[in-house]
């Protein structure tokens, strides 16, 4: 009996043991996706922290949406993909216009015409035929031609968490009516508009338009619960504007205000995206808001992708939209897209991939960690600035710039139209002042002191992964009117110009104007308390985000100010500014289009992010800088717009609503199997250009994760001693057995 329980015992250890050897060798694979990932023709790449917040094209304004926006939308205009500098292109546009101009009588003006004497300019933008929406179930009809899901009864939708749920799609023609419906809809009150600010100035009877929507909301909502997440449709349809018509069904007409030289470059941006009215309706029935189902979650446009994955924080996917037409590769570019064969897919149709997958990471070592080993074909997608880490490796380390050589990694660096700042609350009273001048003067002294103190100079050298240009001021080098580099560009309150670069001033003068603002030492001068700040920061505290958190309190601690960190995730941050509920704050800026004013507007009164939610998110006001700002608006390119780009710039030095941080350098990090990249952070819809090489993806992912046998022969010859010592103990106890001694 005994001799039969050990063998039984050593039999099962021996089968215990090759079963545990046998999972040790499936976990060998390190990949984290799902296994035959590698060879399907889908890139991978990261999203930073969170899913986007907002993909409805008339909300979404943050550069993390555009990973979708751009793949799924399609703006009657875009840029060219290779050509610099940046030249507009038809989308869903047939062509580029120009516009025709009108005097205050309604009569023709010529193409020259001085902007003060246009009264009106009108844009008739001819529209592609035959692009199709993709699949929707908001298109589908019944064998009598009516929608079948636009009256869902209660409960009718399920289980339903995604438009691909629904058992009929279908699609429709695009017309000129989608574009007229997208401009109406930027005077809803039904999400966060950000640009209808903007648009209403120029627009003509938008902001008229904006009121009497208000009006009509109410009267739909009357009765209901204001905390309701369902509400009736709000069908723009019904009301006409003045300023955005469709004369016939491919031809759409945009009435401008006076002369405004930038509304070209509006029209490349997913704001002027064609909204489908079904898809408004289908997403406006009730439960569908309870079920995540929206424009800002599953967004519906004509694009070369379409999203069929949404997980909340947590992953998205695209996938080849099945009934877009294939627009071409560019045969255009520079002597150095030829050379590094950007342009050997001249003509073909695109997109060249099926799909993208993006995963939420929310740790920047795992997710570096992925792109080193392959799981990541561009690290982030939307982004431009990832491959200056990798740069700064291969600097320091040798031996880390012959691997990423070996691999074929890709780090191009370039100049690019974009800038980090930390910027002032001009609300908040201590550092806007409130209305009293002289507690305004106050509140700008200490701003200068604290720009002087803020060393971005340091930031680069002690960050260099993360590093730029030190700005004198809001317009990056690549945009015209700029004088970055010049003694003329150099900001006076920061900086001298000294040998020929610009030189930070000294500490002492910045200690000197706290005198001056009421705070020697850093305490109120009147009641000796210590002067504390909240600084706002758009991310969470994580390890790798500590040490610049820490770097920004200490340029504070220069001048004795005690600064509290409030850092939260992006939508919170988000929430927080458009109620003004901050002080000081980190932020960053994308040029949406090549011109000063795209930065400048940044500035302009009308845009104050706590009275229009516009992207004037210091508040600041100053009626001489929007006078001249809206003189600015009507110049094209030319000595008199420089002349008031240099006026505006002056005031800002002066009023020191930012500490205008620096210019990152942009390098995007993507691996070798990767063609067509040529990342620019104006360029948003590069996924349909981009080609994969699968089996030079796959052949890589074998070589760099091949598995560690060592650990399971340890284990394994462990697993062998214990068998054997557990047979030769049941053998001494058999032999000992056979001389006649009786077991228990």
């Amino acid at each position: 009996m005994a001799a039969g329980y050990f063998r039984s015992f050593a039999a099962r250890l021996a089968a215990a043991a090759l079963v545990l050897a046998g999972a040790l060798t499936a976990g060998c694979d390190n990949s984290p996706w799902e296994a035959g990932a590698a060879k399907k023709n889908i890139i991978h790449s990261a999203m930073i922290e969170n899913t986007p917040r907002h993909l409805d094209p008339t909300a979404s304004y943050w550069s993390n949406d555009t990973l979708v926006t751009y793949q799924v939308y399609e703006p009657p205009y875009g840029y060219h993909y290779l050509k610099r500098p940046f030249e507009l292109v038809p989308k869903s546009a047939e062509k580029v216009v120009q516009p025709r101009y009108l005097d205050k009588n309604g009569q023709p003006l010529p193409d020259d015409a001085p902007g003060e004497d246009v009264a009106e300019s009108v844009y008739d933008v001819p529209i592609k035929k035959g692009i199709l929406f993709q699949p929707h179930p908001a298109f589908a009809r019944d064998e009598q031609g009516r929608y079948r899901y636009h009256d869902m009864k209660p409960g009718e939708l399920g289980e339903r968490r995604s438009p691909l749920q629904f058992e009929h799609q279908g699609t429709r023609e695009l017309v000129a009516e989608d574009f007229v419906y997208a401009l109406k809809r930027q005077a809803t009150t039904r999400i966060t508009t950000p640009i209808f600010g903007i648009f209403s100035e120029y627009v003509i009877g938008l902001k008229e338009y904006g009121e009497m929507v208000k009006v009509e909301d109410a009267k739909l909502r009357k009765g209901m619960d204001p905390a309701s997440l369902d509400k009736p449709f709000l069908d723009f349809r019904r009301w006409p504007l003045a300023g955005a018509t469709a004369p016939e069904k491919h031809l759409l007409r945009i009435r401008i205000k006076g002369k405004y030289p930038q509304w070209k470059y509006w029209m490349q941006m997913t704001f002027m995206s064609p909204v489908p009215w079904e898809a408004d309706a289908f997403y406006a029935q009730p439960g569908m808001a309870a079920a995540s189902l929206s424009l800002d979650n599953w967004a519906v446009g004509t694009g070369p992708f379409m999203m069929t994955d949404w997980e909340k924080d947590r992953r998205i996917v695209m996938m080849r939209n099945p009934n877009y037409r294939g627009e071409p590769y560019p045969c255009e570019g520079t002597a150095k897209d030829r050379e590094a064969g950007l342009l050997a897919d001249c003509g073909k149709k695109t997109p060249f991939i099926d799909g993208i997958v993006a995963t939420v990471e929310r740790e920047a070592t795992p997710q570096k960690n992925k792109f080193r080993d392959g799981f990541y074909d561009l690290e982030v997608f939307e982004r431009t600035d990832t491959g200056v880490a990798y740069r700064v490796e291969a600097q320091d380390s040798e031996e880390v710039r012959a691997l990423y050589e070996k691999r074929g990694m890709n780090f191009p660096v370039s100049s690019d139209v974009n800038s980090y700042i930390l910027g002032f609350n001009m609300l908040d009273p201590v550092l806007g002042g409130g209305k009293d001048p002289m507690q305004q003067e106050r509140a700008r002294k200490l701003r200068q002191a604290i720009s002087i103190a803020i060393d971005w100079e340091e930031y680069s050298n002690v960050f260099p992964k993360k590093a730029g240009v030190t700005a004198q001021g809001p317009l990056p080098e690549g945009i015209p009117g700029s004088r970055e580099g010049t003694p003329e560009g150099v900001n006076p309150i920061t900086h001298r110009w000294i040998d020929g670069k610009p030189v930070r001033r000294s500490i002492d003068e910045a200690k000197k104007l706290m005198v001056e603002a009421g705070y020697p030492s850093g305490r109120e001068a009147a009641t000796g308390k210590p002067l504390v700040i909240t600084y706002d920061y758009y991310a969470p505290p994580t390890p790798e985000r500590k040490p610049e958190i820490d770097w920004v309190v200490r340029q504070f601690g220069k001048l004795d100010i005690q600064l509290e960190v409030r850092a939260t995730d992006n939508n919170q941050f988000q929430d927080k500014v458009r109620k003004g509920k901050h002080q000081v704050f980190w932020s960053g800026w994308n040029a949406d289009y090549p011109d000063a004013e795209n930065f400048l507007f940044l500035f302009y009164g009308p845009n104050a992010k706590s009275v229009s939610d516009g992207e004037n998110t210091a508040n600041y006001q100053n009626p001489e800088f929007d006078k001249l700002f809206t003189q600015l608006k009507l110049l094209d390119d030319g000595p008199q717009k420089q002349a008031v780009i240099d006026q505006m710039v002056k005031i800002l030095h002066n009023d020191a609503p930012w500490s205008f941080g620096f210019y990152p350098y942009a390098s995007a990090a993507v691996h070798g199997w990767i063609a067509n990249s040529k990342p620019a952070i104006l360029v948003r819809d590069h996924g349909r250009y981009l080609r994969l090489d699968t089996p030079r993806r796959v052949a890589a992912l074998a070589d760099w994760n091949r598995p560690i046998y060592w650990p399971l022969v340890l284990i394994a010859l462990v697993i062998v001693a214990v068998v054997v010592v557990a047979r030769r103990a049941l053998r001494r106890r058999e032999r000992t057995t056979g001389r006649g001694e009786v077991l228990a």
